[in-house]
This record gives structure tokens, C-alpha cells and sequence, in this order.
């Protein structure tokens, strides 16, 4: 790179990656009586970016391609700012929160060639850990790790998206978690919540979506069968521990997690609903032998105001009693929306609690 070119990213880089952890604080603090509170918090990061954003119009031509990603990231910023600030409710603001999952689809390719956009996708307690950085940084590029999407373009449904570690080695067996969005949601966006930390800490995560507008909560269900269909197409190409296999999701997908994981013939090991609804004919219905010591991890907000916590604590009630090896976390302060921060513990869980070789 040309001196002026480094100067003006080294200039550009803190408040793009501000701005974006700006609307990650958002999402994280989706309770409808905060809200203005929250968005004025996070008021200065889109000013710093709007400052800064003209500063790489001027780059040389042969620097357009990374320009225009750069730009392009944060174009995708500074219009979830100006969309949650025109939000006359609380789907308007979902609906402008999409815009970050995209910026960081579009940020990530970066991550390889930019120390800073490369700590930006490592969980945030882990960015001063010098030998994770390092063996990030020596990865060398390959065609089976990074991001894959398999017939999950925005609208498509079924398909789903993938996430594998730089430093995937087939020497050993991998950790995979099967993430669901909640409804309305998308897979490929649903992907982002779940990124840093399996990045991290060495997971694959998968991130489907549902065959129909939402997970089959209802009625026949096609998503379970489809969820086996990817495992499968994932595990012919990737090597996946059978002994850590996570089912976990957010409100709807997480309600799904409990319907589709509490079958028989599900082949997953543990399960991790997050801001769930729960019904006790869940634990009733399900096969004996399937929900006897089987790991479950319930994480729910206080203050969710779309299924209450009540919900998850006869949840944990329910299935400890039924003979689930039931982990509880209730979150003071947490509305309907994804604590992310909950991500590195569910991993960490998974391996405490995986049944022996």
C-alpha cells in the first residue's frame, strides 16, 4: 500500500469497527422502553464513521477492490443508523439491524490481510490472547475453511450457511453447533451471532434456514429431516465430534430446538434454547429414553417481553424433572434478543458435559 493509503486506514478502521460493535450494542439491548436511551449511546461511533468515510475516495486504482469493501462496510453501517433512527417500532428496528450481519459479511474476507479487522472477529475477551492471534494470522488460505453458503442466498429458504475455523486440521474432531434463527430470520445472517466465538474457540457452526417462513413448531415438520439432510452433507466433507453435536437458537429457533431435539432420532448431543417459548406437553410427548440425562442448557433474558421467563424456569423445572441434566441461566436485564456473550460458556459446557469415548 501507498503512505497515504495506510495513514488513511489506519485512520478508518477504529470507527468503522467502532460503529459496527456500536449496532452489535444494540442488538444485544433490544428492550422497546430503553431504546432511545441505547441509540444515543451509540450516537457518536455513526458520527466518527460519517467523519471518516469520505477519506478512501481518493485511493490509487489499484486499491479500488478494497476500497470499494471498505466503503461498502461502511455504506451498510451508516444505513442501519440512519434506518434505526427513521424506526417508528420494534420491527422497523429489526428490519435495520440486518444491515449488520451483511457489513460483516462483507467485512469478513478482510480479516485475513488486516490485524485489526482479524481481532474484530475474535470474541472480545480473547483480542489481547497474542498465540490465538498469531495462529490466526498464520493460517495459510485454503478452499475448506472460511465461509460457505449452500443455496442460502436472502430470500431462499432451506439452504443453509457455514462457518469453519483457519486453523481446521481433519487430525482431530470437531465441535459443531447447529444455530437457528428466530422467526422471520435468516440462517446466512444468523451465522454472524455465532462467528466470533467458534472462530475463537475452534467450533464449525452451521446456520440453516427454515424451510417455511419459521421453524415447524406446528403441523408437519420438513425442518427436522432437512437438519439431518445438512449434518450429513457437512460430516461427508468436514470431520464433526458425534460426541459434541449443539442444537441451539434464538426465540423461535430456539423453541424449534426443544421440538425438533427432543425427538428420538435426533442426532444431536446437547441442546441450547435462548429466548424460547416452552410448553410442558414438550417434555410429555418426548421419548423417555431421549430426554434421560440428555444435556440441555436454557439461557433466558428477565426482562423478555415476548415469552416470558416464567416459560424457561418451568422449562428447567419441567425437563430436570423428566431426567434432562438441566443447566439454567437466567440473564438480569436481558430482553428478546441474542446475548452472544452466552457463546464461549455454551462451548465450554458442551465439552464439560459430553458423554465419555
Amino acid at each position: 500500500m501507498e503512505d497515504q493509503a495506510l495513514e488513511d486506514l489506519k485512520t478508518f478502521l477504529p470507527p468503522l469497527l467502532r460503529a459496527l460493535e456500536g449496532l452489535g450494542f444494540v442488538s444485544r439491548h433490544l428492550d422497546p422502553p430503553l431504546l432511545g436511551r441505547v441509540l444515543a449511546v451509540v450516537a457518536e461511533p455513526e458520527a466518527a464513521l460519517r467523519g471518516v468515510r469520505p477519506q478512501l475516495d481518493d485511493w490509487p486504482e489499484a486499491l479500488t477492490a478494497v476500497r470499494e469493501q471498505l466503503q461498502g462496510v461502511a455504506d451498510l453501517a451508516l444505513g442501519s443508523y440512519e434506518a434505526l433512527a427513521a424506526a417508528e417500532d420494534m420491527r422497523g428496528v429489526y428490519r435495520a439491524l440486518r444491515h449488520l450481519p451483511r457489513a460483516q459479511e462483507a467485512l469478513y474476507p478482510l480479516a485475513a490481510g488486516l490485524p485489526p479487522v482479524s481481532r474484530y472477529f475474535i470474541s472480545p475477551g480473547r483480542r489481547d490472547d497474542g498465540d490465538l492471534v498469531g495462529r490466526l494470522a498464520a493460517a495459510a488460505p485454503r478452499d475448506d475453511v472460511g465461509v460457505f453458503h449452500v443455496d442460502n442466498e436472502p430470500g431462499a429458504r432451506g439452504g443453509f450457511s457455514l462457518y469453519v475455523p483457519e486453523t481446521y486440521t481433519p487430525d482431530q474432531a470437531w465441535p459443531v453447533v447447529m444455530a437457528l434463527h428466530g422467526g422471520a430470520g435468516h440462517g446466512r445472517g444468523f451465522l454472524w451471532s455465532w462467528l466470533r466465538d467458534a472462530r475463537t474457540d475452534g467450533a464449525i457452526v452451521i446456520a440453516p434456514t427454515a424451510v417455511g417462513d419459521t421453524w415447524a413448531l406446528q403441523g408437519p415438520d420438513p425442518d427436522s429431516p432437512n437438519l439431518q439432510r445438512i449434518l450429513d452433507e457437512v460430516g461427508a466433507r468436514w470431520r464433526l465430534d458425534p460426541s459434541r453435536r449443539l442444537l441451539t437458537g434464538m426465540s423461535d429457533g430456539g423453541t424449534f430446538s426443544y421440538v425438533s431435539g427432543l425427538e428420538l432420532e435426533s442426532p444431536f448431543t446437547h441442546l441450547a434454547p435462548v429466548s424460547a417459548a416452552f410448553h410442558p406437553m414438550l417434555a410429555a410427548f418426548a421419548d423417555a429414553e431421549r430426554i434421560s440425562g440428555l444435556p440441555i442448557h436454557i439461557t433466558h433474558g428477565v426482562q423478555d417481553w415476548m415469552f416470558s421467563v416464567d416459560q424457561a424456569r418451568e422449562a428447567e423445572a419441567t425437563l430436570a424433572a423428566a431426567g434432562a441434566r438441566v443447566t439454567y441461566r437466567e440473564i438480569a436485564g436481558l430482553s428478546h434478543c441474542y446475548p452472544s456473550e452466552v457463546n464461549p460458556d455454551l462451548l465450554a459446557w458442551m465439552d464439560a458435559s459430553r458423554a465419555p469415548a
